[in-house]
């Protein structure tokens, strides 16, 4: 077993986002995990992540801020303690509107070759 602060796991920029996404993979498969990755994510104002899809599902967590969740279809609203599921191949995009850090907790699987 690991117990560890999240803060304790160095914040980078994420890969193939824009300038104020950062992420950190608090478990992953440095720390053993065998199934799935824990990452936590701060956008900062006005931040997004891509419009995009992939072949696996997420789940989310909502730690603090305000947000949009956006589909195809719709846009829903986002806030602390609110919790996301997106299906595999849905396309997607997390969007902070609101005026502090939107920080949530997304949970991936490993991707095995």
């Amino acid at each position: 077993m690991r117990v560890r602060n999240y803060q304790e796991v160095q914040a980078e920029p994420a890969e193939g986002m824009m300038e104020g996404v950062t992420v950190r993979w608090v478990i992953s498969e440095k720390e053993g995990a065998p199934n799935f990755a824990m990452r936590v994510f701060e956008l900062e104002p006005g931040a997004e992540t891509p419009f995009h899809t992939h072949p696996w599902e997420h789940e989310m967590f909502v730690l603090a801020g305000k947000g949009v969740a956006r589909t195809e279809e719709e846009e829903i609203a986002l806030g602390e303690g609110d919790t996301v599921f997106i299906p595999p191949n849905e396309r997607h995009q997390i969007i902070n509107r609101g005026n502090g850090i939107l920080r949530f907790i997304c949970l991936i699987p490993i991707i095995k070759d």
